[in-house]
């Protein structure tokens, strides 16, 4: 398979993008959740694995690329189409996730 890069924010550290991450919907985050288990996928692809609607699932990886935590690719066998990776997020030291 091969696929083009359209770009991504190499200004923007794993923590920064963390939390960026913390501020969005429930479904956005499980939207990249999804794609930090196996990734690149389809929109189709994200859909079927996290078991949501299709018009929930475009508005969380709109979400996604506006916060700069996806990068969105051209997928050659389907232009029509667009493969989605997550950016990595780090927690940063001083989060407390327990509570």
């Amino acid at each position: 398979m091969i696929a083009f890069a359209t770009g991504s924010d190499p200004d923007t550290t794993p923590e920064e993008r963390f939390e960026r991450l913390v501020d969005l919907p429930p479904s956005s985050k499980l939207v990249h959740k999804v794609l930090e288990e196996e990734a690149p996928l389809t929109q189709r692809q994200i859909r079927t694995r996290a078991l949501l609607p299709a018009r929930t699932t475009r508005d969380a990886l709109a979400k996604l690329k506006a916060e700069g935590l996806v990068e969105e690719r051209m997928y050659v066998p389907d232009a029509r189409k667009r493969l989605y990776t997550p950016l990595s997020i780090t927690v940063p030291d001083e989060v407390d996730l327990s509570e």
